[in-house]
């Protein structure tokens, strides 16, 4: 039985069978594949592209999908082995993936980080615990990493470029008022680098470099197809001639869970917003965003107004991309 916690797990090869389904489906194949299946969508933070998505994606292959709202709707979870439970948790991870397990045949949880101590949180505890402990199929609605919105990004991108190896992917930091979580721009360096793409990082300071883990993998996938994957704090550098211009936010990792230190580093991008000018030292590339987006504080209305913006294109795709994943796990037996 396979999982989807994360790409890393899943050969390009196998990753683009699931771009061929769901560019299939977006054109209009049906699917009956959920038919008398049910999926069980967790959310222990807030959603609207993903949450919708999901819904309506189980509900077009023919199956139900009941949304458990994990911050309010059910019991605080704990999800520590060991644990001595006297504090505010009532149910174990161990208990609630096996039961249910028993009523559903898929399981789809997003968790983000609790932003206090990366050393555990970056190991992905509560939606690991799931998948060791659930006997169906967990997906990853995002954690430390989002893979459904790389899948989306991904078909975004070869449907405006066809074959996108060998071309220029450029991840940006943006502003914003507070620290976000990294997994949007760790799945962006894995995705790209997986496909081929020359990935460039642009960041306002050394201390913005992503975890070990996804600088690694993606400096591994680009030696694997001969592409290059370069780090940046120079603005010119890294736009010039860049194909794909990718926007992201986020905390920089040194100063996790003790923010108020990483304010002066933050200052150095405050001009990194994304517009007309940066855009036009590129070679008439496309740009794109994860949403939810700040206008004018990470990309300017005239860049998301334009033509070149997919940002919207990648929000439908993460149904078609989804429904696709859906069917590949629920296929593979089960229940």
């Amino acid at each position: 039985m396979r999982h989807f916690l994360t790409t890393e797990d899943w050969s390009r090869g196998e990753l683009q069978a699931l771009l061929d389904r769901a560019r299939a489906l977006k054109a209009g194949a049906s699917s009956n594949a959920l038919a008398g299946k049910s999926i069980a969508l967790v959310f222990f933070n807030p959603s609207l592209r993903t949450r919708s998505s999901f819904d309506i994606g189980a509900t077009q292959l023919g199956g139900h999908a009941i949304v458990l709202d994990a911050k309010g709707a059910t019991w605080p979870m704990e999800f520590a082995d060991g644990a001595v439970m006297d504090g505010d948790e009532e149910e174990h991870v161990r208990e609630a993936a096996r039961v249910l397990s028993r009523y559903v045949d898929l399981i789809a949880i997003r968790c983000f980080p609790k932003f206090q101590n990366w050393t555990e949180e970056k190991k992905d505890p509560l939606i690991s615990a799931f998948a060791a402990h659930a006997t169906v199929p967990v997906i990853n609605m995002e954690t430390i990493v989002h893979p459904c919105q790389e899948l989306a990004l991904m078909l975004a991108l070869q449907e405006k470029m066809g074959n996108v190896r060998g071309k220029e992917f450029l991840l940006t930091w943006v502003p914003h008022p507070r620290p976000l979580n990294t997994a949007v721009a760790n799945s962006a360096i894995l995705i790209a680098s997986k496909f081929g793409m020359n990935v460039r990082m642009l960041i306002p300071d050394e201390v913005y470099r992503l975890d070990d883990r996804y600088m690694g993998a993606a400096e591994r996938y680009c030696a694997e197809a001969g592409s290059r994957f370069t780090v940046t704090t120079d603005v010119e550098a890294a736009y010039s001639g860049a194909d794909a211009v990718y926007a992201k936010s986020w905390g920089a990792l040194p100063f996790y869970g003790k923010w108020e230190g990483e304010a002066p580093y933050r200052a150095k991008g405050r001009d990194f917003m994304i517009t007309p000018d940066k855009m036009a030292m590129t070679n008439n590339g496309v740009v794109s965003h994860c949403l939810p987006m700040r206008r004018n504080v990470k990309i300017a209305d005239a860049v998301v107004d334009s033509p070149a913006f997919l940002g919207i294109e990648e929000a439908e795709n993460r149904l078609h991309v989804q429904k696709a994943m859906m069917e590949a796990l629920a296929l593979q037996g089960g229940h």
